[in-house]
């Protein structure tokens, strides 16, 4: 299976660069895995493919203001940072542009020195390893001083952080937002609620691999980037009881998908508890929980767009999104949605 065979050509208009006023005012494509027919809708009409007994599966991250600019200590030269992970005792793996100025010892201040860093390791990928030094909480500090870490395709800036948080963000930790669930206001989710269906949720903490391309040709030679996970046991009970009931098990969006799909046995049963991921969905992958997916639209020869296809098969993936340019839909982070269901 080839990289290749994952491409579409998708005019640079297309690409939102802001989201809507109203969240769940975008579009909706329908892509049936009965047939493969496709169906234009409003995000709204969700609640028409949702039936009592179901149960949707949100990720409850919370986006981190993860970008921050500063200065070298002794050359004063403008070094910007990007926080990856965290390991331990306030030591994050950053990404660091430009890197060449960023070598081990070296010192940054942030914010008139009321943040500081020191490199202390280069790892993987040329990824730094940095030491915090501060005064106070280190997330309120980020909040003051941070921004947000929008995708690259994405240029324009942005006016009000919290467009880029889920209505339902708790549990901190992402450098990118799970996007599908950024459709959904408060209004919306109490009326599928109203309808009889359950909303169950698990926390995967997106990293910036995300954005990472596929840049070998055969795509099972591609190494996916792991990612942080928690499933609560109660929430975990909630999943299985839908499953042993008939109920089908939707998953707003890829992250929520590959948790699900990580955390759950051959035996088809959901376990609690936490852990780093780097499942690789593509075709050919058998889906142990998932009944269907809500999901935006994903860049050509994405591992995402890899994911979408091994649910609802290549052909009819492809035919869609051909579909969905030449309707004009919004693509990526801020576009518009699609419902495989």
């Amino acid at each position: 299976m080839k990289t290749s065979d994952f491409y579409y050509d998708l005019p640079q208009e297309l690409i939102a660069q802001d989201p809507l006023e109203d969240r769940s005012s975008s579009r909706l494509l329908h892509l049936s895995l009965n047939d493969s027919s496709i169906k234009h809708r409003h995000f709204t009409d969700i609640l028409e493919y949702l039936e009592e007994g179901d149960c949707l599966v949100i990720n409850d991250t919370k986006v981190i203001p993860a970008r921050l600019y500063g200065h070298k200590a002794d050359t004063g030269a403008v070094i910007e940072i990007l926080l990856l992970k965290r390991r331990e005792n306030d030591i994050w793996e950053c990404l660091v542009k430009p890197g060449k100025k960023a070598r081990q010892g070296a010192k940054i201040t942030f914010g008139d020195g009321i943040l500081e860093g020191e490199i202390i390791d280069v790892v993987e990928e040329g990824n730094r390893l940095i030491q915090f030094h501060y005064e106070g909480i280190f997330e309120e500090i980020l909040d003051q001083l941070g921004e947000m870490p929008l995708p690259p395709y994405i240029t324009h800036k942005l006016k009000d952080k919290n467009r880029y948080q889920t209505v339902y963000a708790k549990n901190e930790g992402s450098a990118a937002a799970p996007t599908a669930g950024l459709h959904f206001t408060k209004e919306l989710l109490e009326k599928v609620e109203e309808k009889g269906v359950k909303i169950a949720h698990v926390t995967l903490h997106v990293g910036l691999g995300t954005f990472r391309p596929v840049k070998v040709d055969d795509v099972e030679s591609h190494h996916m980037h792991s990612e942080f996970y928690v499933v609560e046991e109660d929430q975990a009970e909630l999943i299985n009881a839908t499953k042993r009931n008939g109920g089908r098990v939707i998953s707003v969006g890829t992250t929520s998908c590959r948790t699900l799909e990580s955390a759950t046995g051959e035996d088809g049963v959901l376990r609690s508890g936490s852990g780093w991921t780097e499942i690789f969905i593509y075709p050919g992958y058998r889906f142990k929980m998932i009944d269907g997916l809500i999901t935006n639209f994903h860049l050509p020869e994405s591992t995402l767009l890899m994911l979408v296809s091994a649910l609802a098969g290549k052909e009819p993936i492809m035919r869609a999104y051909e579909e969905a340019v030449k309707e004009r839909y919004r693509f990526f982070s801020f576009g518009d949605a699609m419902v495989i269901l």
